[in-house]
């Protein structure tokens, strides 16, 4: 068995409750399963990224064929979507991942 040095200087019967603790919890699926903050900004980036240019292309792909002007609002509206998107990153990279 490999013990980590916080765990050498603990009690071995405090060592064996918690491993105890730890497999019931596994077998019984009581575990916290809830990612950590970090992996949901994470997500929520990802989906900045990829969600605003493509909703900003398509907009702009469907006015260009609406009004006949194309690439100009297709354009226009690919960089509005990447600036919302990298102004919404920049807001949630302040928040504090706990």
């Amino acid at each position: 068995m490999i013990l980590l040095a916080d765990d050498r200087q603990s009690d071995p019967a405090d060592l064996d409750a918690r491993l105890a603790r730890a497999q019931s919890a596994r077998v019984d699926g009581t575990a916290p399963v809830k990612p950590a903050k970090g992996y949901s900004q994470g997500s929520r980036v990802l989906a900045e990224l990829i969600g605003a240019p493509i909703g900003g292309g398509i907009i702009g792909w469907a006015l260009d064929r609406w009004f006949g002007t194309s690439p100009w609002l297709l354009l226009i509206f690919l960089a509005l979507a990447v600036v919302a998107a990298f102004r919404n990153i920049f807001k949630i990279s302040k928040e504090r991942a706990e």
